[in-house]
């Protein structure tokens, strides 16, 4: 029992440290961002300085178009959300339910696509956007995600649990297919459907090469994008509490959703059966 404390007592004490290296960045740069920005950084004066300001703040606003990005990143990442459920939810309740030829080849070839690097299809994604004259849209940095492979795996996965027998009373009670999908597999699917929500959600949110590569004004850039334009104009680089403010601004809330859901984010991909 002795043993069993000290093991259990070292891998707290490990988990706390790793914590605490984890947190310390992040509440650098938000207490950075709040430093004065007449006030320049020192070894002395790393963290706070004579008093905390929002100015910062309204200066990044008042320099990048951020209300815009902030737009515009809602509308891709909701955008690619709800289509994702979609497109996965059929693909799934079709691999699921139904028996077809090449059922088995089309389900191994949705799961190769987990192993592509994004980074390799940027070549061929692009050359379609341009195709399709899409360039420098919303609309270029949704489509490629509009289906999902993880989506796909986790609604056949979750569905395959479903009961025949609630298939099949559906069906005696005159129930078509799309109906059996929305009354009989939704419902045991919320806790699969909220674990690829929230990882669509941070992925999206963070994702910066291909909107880097597809968009070119601002009407269209996302706030990972917006961000890296701001940190190149004029001197505003070698000015840390304005670069860590916009930093604050694209990571915040997005950090503050994580926290508030933490519990509901792990629970839900335990009981969506990723281990």
């Amino acid at each position: 029992m002795t043993r069993q404390k000290f093991w259990h007592g070292l891998s707290a004490l490990a988990l706390g440290i790793f914590a605490i290296g984890w947190a310390v960045p992040i509440l650098w740069t938000f207490a950075v961002s709040l430093h004065p920005p007449d006030e320049a950084l020192s070894a002395a004066n790393v963290w706070f300085g004579s008093h905390l300001t929002l100015e910062n703040y309204f200066t990044a606003f008042k320099i990048a178009p951020f209300g815009t990005y902030y737009l515009n990143t809602l509308l891709i990442v909701v955008g690619i959300l709800c289509v994702q459920i979609i497109t996965s939810s059929l693909a799934g309740y079709a691999l699921a339910r139904y028996r077809f030829r090449g059922q088995n080849i089309i389900f191994f070839i949705i799961l190769l696509q987990l192993l592509v690097p994004i980074s390799a299809l940027i070549v061929p994604n692009y050359a379609t956007i341009r195709e399709l004259h899409l360039f420098d849209t919303l609309l270029a940095v949704m489509l490629p995600y509009f289906g999902s492979a993880l989506g796909t795996f986790l609604m056949r996965q979750t569905f395959k649990a479903v009961p025949r027998e609630l298939d099949d009373a559906a069906r005696m009670d005159g129930a078509n297919w799309l109906q059996t999908l929305w009354h009989v597999y939704i419902p045991p699917a919320r806790p699969a459907l909220v674990a690829f929500s929230l990882a669509s959600i941070s992925f999206h949110w963070n994702d910066f090469l291909w909107p880097l590569v597809v968009t070119n004004s601002e009407a269209s850039r996302p706030l990972t994008v917006g961000l890296a334009i701001f940190t190149q104009l004029g001197e505003i680089g070698a000015q840390w509490p304005l670069v860590t403010a916009g930093t604050v601004i694209v990571i915040g809330p997005l950090l503050i959703l994580f926290l508030v859901f933490q519990r509901f984010f792990i629970a839900s991909f335990l009981h969506s059966g990723i281990k």
